[in-house]
């Protein structure tokens, strides 16, 4: 693993933490996205995961890529039209497609500011609890650039089309506040409570069986492209499936005691 990237376990929950925080955590080197993609795999395939934090070192989440070199023409701005082409398909690219592969929960613990590919990453993630310092930017188009990985997908099936609109046209700046109003985020705390906000939270989603967690995160998914019926037919095939579970068995046996207990 990079040092780009802790992962940190406690039982079932795993907490990735970029952590770059002299560089405000910008994600915009082919080693920084293999060590993140590296990490969202590496959690996908633990038998024992049940849900996924994901946070910054330091002030801020994530301040999407690097200036510089957009301005030196180099990294993932450098060589021709083609080769940047390429760079975005085999580098940054590659993190939606591990968070869409991700079966288990995500939460996005957003510390600080989330801009650009930070806003981006932060809606890769099933949830969003933002500290009261966090603040947030779909700013592509203010440095002549387009969302390229994935933010235009992303973040209209969060808050709307007309407001993913407006972000992206614009590329204002959301406080903490603001994003609670168009539901980017699900809750605002203080910052020194945010870690444990979102430890709360995992642990409660980590209570629950986790062959039902994670057949709920894949239908959850699909849902957002495909039909009702495709959906339905989907769905009679994971229940079937999680009928046949000993986790169902126990938490049934254990239901049906606590009720005769009342």
């Amino acid at each position: 693993m990079s040092d780009f990237v802790l992962l940190a376990q406690e039982g079932a929950i795993f907490t990735l933490t970029l952590n770059a925080p002299s560089e405000r955590n910008a994600l915009s080197t082919q080693a920084q996205w293999d060590a993140v993609v590296e990490a969202i795999e590496t959690v996908q395939h633990h038998a024992e995961a049940k849900c996924l934090i994901l946070t910054g070192a330091g002030s801020a989440f994530c301040a999407g890529g690097n200036v510089k070199d957009m301005q030196n023409k180099q990294g993932i701005a450098g060589g021709s039209p083609y080769a940047i082409r390429e760079g975005y398909r085999r580098g940054i690219q590659r993190i939606p497609k591990a968070m869409a592969a991700l079966d288990i929960p995500a939460i996005a613990a957003v510390n600080g500011p989330a801009i650009g590919a930070g806003l981006d990453l932060a809606c890769m993630c099933d949830m969003r609890i933002a500290s009261d310092k966090a603040r947030f930017a779909e700013s592509f188009v203010k440095l002549g650039i387009i969302p390229g990985d994935g933010g235009a997908w992303l973040l209209q099936r969060i808050v709307g089309y007309s407001k993913a609109a407006e972000l992206s046209f614009t590329g204002d700046m959301l406080d903490a506040q603001q994003a609670l109003a168009c539901q980017l985020v699900s809750q605002v705390v203080p910052h020194d409570d945010l870690m444990a906000t979102c430890l709360a939270l995992a642990r409660r989603i980590a209570a629950n069986p986790a062959p039902a967690l994670r057949m709920t995160k894949r239908l959850l998914r699909e849902a957002q492209h495909q039909r009702i019926e495709a959906l339905l037919e989907m769905s009679a095939g994971m229940q079937a499936l999680a009928h046949h579970t000993a986790e169902h068995d126990e938490a049934v046996a254990a239901f049906v005691q606590s009720m005769a207990k009342r």
